[in-house]
């Protein structure tokens, strides 16, 4: 099978992010799913592992995490899914990525596509809807009804999980919802989504907040540049407050937060497959829920900029427009007409 990946280290002069292999399908284990693949997305995830990563000894490494396809054969013991069965999910980081033509993914961590859209939009919201869910229900514990009064401020709102932590926040609680984006059609973006109010992050942050008439903040979702806007965040957090981030910020100064008992959640949504945790099928059954809420109009799919085809070209560059920065919703590849 074609599967696109790397085996050199990376040079920032060969612009390359992934070339083509051809390799045999692993055999699946006993909860794993065949895929036959679709649909990908790409995420920033793909582009820091192969900046960052050295390469395998002995085969190469394959990106991508974000899939959708059908279901081609099943493991032994699996029982949630059936041989022609139309699939999403965000896999693992410790396996094979999804950038192939068949992968192989514990039915666990898989949802069932939503009907309303193709595979390659399908493929927009695994990773990104997973991270945003588990930052905004599990790691901050807000509750799913309008009874979950307060604010959240969501930092870097027009990337692939600032969407969908908006809608989320704006569609299932009752909480404000702030923003941050600084170009025109970011401001736009973040608006459509959902927010209440959109700031810039480009300028001090506190002013624009009391604008809105926020003086305090309850929640915070970093999910950008966390070491540059840390310190405001926290003075901006009222006593009590949950502050949480998913990027790579380095050391943080946490001390300030002492005296005001706020506390700081990490959000990997790797962690449960990785670790196979006794409630890894909480990804499976939260897809299936953020499917069902797509067939109803209740979230809007996030893709932005779309490739007809899987191969090595459009993927160094829809890879090489991830790293832009100018990247609004996310980047998909696939089969984008049913």
């Amino acid at each position: 099978m074609k599967a696109y990946g790397f085996s050199t280290p990376f040079s920032p002069q060969a612009r390359n992010y992934v070339e083509q292999f051809t390799l045999d399908l692993e055999e699946p284990r006993d909860h794993d799913l065949v895929v036959e693949i679709r649909g990908v997305a790409v995420n920033p995830v793909d582009t820091k592992v192969r900046v960052n990563a050295s390469p395998p000894p002995d085969s190469p490494r394959i990106l991508g995490y974000d899939g959708a396809g059908i279901v081609r054969d099943v493991g032994g013991k699996v029982s949630r899914f059936a041989v022609g069965d139309e699939v999403f999910y965000a896999g693992n980081i410790a396996r094979r990525g999804t950038f192939a033509d068949f992968h192989l993914v514990d039915e666990r961590i898989v949802g069932r596509k939503p009907k309303s859209l193709t595979f390659a939009d399908a493929a927009a919201l695994p990773l990104t809807s997973i991270t945003a869910w588990e930052l905004l229900f599990d790691r901050f514990g807000v509750s799913r009804d309008e009874s979950a009064m307060g604010n959240l401020l969501v930092i870097g709102g027009a990337g692939g999980v600032g969407s969908i932590l908006i809608q989320l926040a704006r569609r299932l609680t009752g909480l404000t919802v702030i923003a941050t984006a600084s170009r025109p059609d970011t401001v736009a973006w973040c608006e459509r989504m959902g927010a209440h109010h959109v700031i810039n992050h480009h300028q001090p942050l506190a002013p624009q907040l009391e604008a809105a008439g926020v003086t305090q903040l309850d929640l915070a979702a970093s999910l950008t540049k966390t070491d540059l806007h840390f310190a405001a965040t926290v003075d901006m957090m009222r006593p009590g407050g949950k502050i949480g981030a998913i990027d790579d910020p380095g050391v943080l100064d946490v001390s300030p937060m002492k005296t005001k008992a706020l506390s700081f959640h990490w959000e990997f949504m790797f962690a449960r497959p990785m670790f196979e945790t006794d409630d890894m099928d909480e990804q499976g059954r939260l897809l299936n829920e953020v499917s069902e809420l797509v067939d109803q109009g209740a979230l809007q799919n996030t893709a932005t900029k779309s490739f007809d085809e899987i191969a090595a070209d459009s993927l160094n560059e829809a890879l090489t427009h991830q790293a832009s920065g100018a990247a609004i919703g996310k980047t998909v590849l696939g089969q984008t007409k049913e």
